[in-house]
């Protein structure tokens, strides 16, 4: 027979049991300040093949126990020092496999709840029955072993599934990973018909996600910015060129036409769900502080985080940039036009974030103060 292989999750749990087995299954501590009692029941223990320690007093009892690891410990109740019920769980925070069975000369039920109360398994009265002692000491041995199997395989189970979720969150990051390279060869292809939005796409995602860590946001939260940053604008491949390009300002159906990529880009990256939140954040990215904003006039709170911090990143990315129709403005005059917009375009705590990522310069290509 081949010894079972604890890399293997049934290998492991057979040797767990084994190790229970060979540990210390037949070592017993038998505690009772009466020295013919100490005698009889372990001449009785030995001769049914246990390994039997004796302790006189409560005192003596806990010296076993940390010198020694036991399966069980009958233990008398009422002694001079220490009583039995206040060994039981000085033993059981030293040991918490140990079986427990305690002995009394009273045959008292509050004794018996007491005793039960504080982690014993069993409870029989003297004089003992031989009969009755082995019966009580085969189901304590074996309610303690099922308990013990119990335990490692829960704890095999949890270790199995938290290296799941390990590799099931490696495989998301990297099934998302792909996604936003397919489709950033779709920005890309949308980007080089527009001089003046090359790039704007990445400096979004990098400001966004900067902004999102100033916050104090989870570092997978700032993944999913990041994410939904490189992908905001994906729907304007859908919007038409002499509308992108216009030299001028853009009439009210252009404008209309312009608000439908976020329609667009939602319904081209609609089927890839392991995205998560960061098709929230996309959803969310034109809202306003204020309510004012589009597609869906949401306000306040109920605008995701990644949709406010990427309406801050993407403002002051098309504020800075060269535009058919402008010039870019610096750094400094930027931050002092979002100011008023605060309350209205932007939240002010994000405005405040977003501030401090421009000042201290976090953000390589994305203008700085001064």
């Amino acid at each position: 027979m081949h010894a079972p292989n604890p890399s293997d999750p049934v290998g492991a749990l057979e040797a767990a049991g084994a190790a229970t087995v060979d540990d210390s299954l037949r070592r017993v501590l038998l505690v009772d300040d009466e020295a013919t009692i100490r005698l009889a029941l372990s001449r009785f223990l030995q001769s049914r093949g246990y390994v039997v320690d004796v302790a006189d007093s409560g005192d003596a009892a806990l010296t076993c126990l940390g010198r020694e690891r036991y399966a069980l410990m009958l233990c008398d109740l009422n002694m001079p020092g220490l009583s039995g019920l206040e060994i039981v769980p000085r033993a059981l925070s030293a040991d918490g496999d140990l079986a427990v069975i305690m002995l009394t000369a009273v045959n008292d039920a509050a004794s018996a709840t007491e005793a039960l109360a504080t982690g014993a398994f069993d409870y029989l009265t003297k004089p003992v029955e031989l009969a009755d002692l082995q019966a009580a000491v085969e189901r304590a041995l074996l309610r303690r072993r099922r308990t013990m199997e119990r335990r490692a395989v829960d704890r095999l189970i949890r270790e199995e599934v938290a290296l799941r979720t390990v590799q099931l969150e490696r495989e998301k990051s990297a099934l998302r990973v792909l996604t936003v390279s397919i489709a950033e060869t779709l920005i890309n292809a949308m980007e080089a018909k527009d001089l003046y939005l090359r790039g704007h796409s990445q400096r979004v995602a990098e400001l966004g996600a900067a902004i999102a860590a100033e916050l104090g946001e989870a570092d997978h939260v700032v993944e999913l910015v990041h994410a939904a940053g490189r992908l905001h604008d994906v729907g304007k491949i859908g919007i038409r060129e002499s509308v992108l390009n216009k030299n001028g300002p853009l009439t009210v159906d252009e404008f209309s036409h312009v608000k439908d990529h976020v329609r667009i880009g939602l319904e081209i990256l609609q089927p890839l769900q392991h995205l998560g939140d960061a098709l929230v954040f996309i959803r969310d990215h034109h809202e306003h502080w204020d309510g004012g904003g589009y597609p869906h006039g949401r306000a306040g709170d109920d605008i995701s985080i990644g949709g406010r911090v990427l309406t801050a990143a993407d403002a002051f990315d098309a504020l800075t940039s060269k535009r058919a129709y402008r010039d870019p403005m610096t750094a400094d005059a930027t931050l002092d036009y979002l100011r008023t917009q605060t309350g209205r375009l932007l939240q002010p705590r994000v405005y405040e974030a977003l501030g401090a990522v421009i000042r201290r310069g976090d953000v390589p290509g994305i203008p700085r103060v001064g």
